[in-house]
């Protein structure tokens, strides 16, 4: 038995050695991007890009709206305002 283990023994100590000394590899690969948060509050801000396109409709439009133009004007700049407002005071 003690010759077996003379004659084992360097193997068994040489693939120990070997194992150990194996190196491992680590994943290098990119994790995926975070999901981005969901957006606080998406009707106000859908409701702030439609009174823009609005705006900008109202300002370039060829005819008066039978004198409603510069009201609806002011008013969609006051609505807009206020949503900014808003957005600001929920932070």
């Amino acid at each position: 038995m003690k010759k077996q283990a003379l004659r084992f023994g360097p193997w068994l100590v040489l693939l120990a050695i070997g194992m150990v000394a194996t190196p491992r590899y680590a994943n290098t690969a990119t994790p995926p991007p975070a999901p981005a948060p969901p957006q606080q509050h998406p009707h106000i801000r859908a409701a702030i890009a439609e009174l823009r396109e609005t705006r900008n409709e109202l300002e370039h439009a060829a005819h008066d709206f039978c004198g409603h133009r510069a009201d609806a004007l002011r008013d969609t700049q006051a609505a807009l305002n206020q949503l900014q407002k808003a957005l600001e005071c929920a932070r």
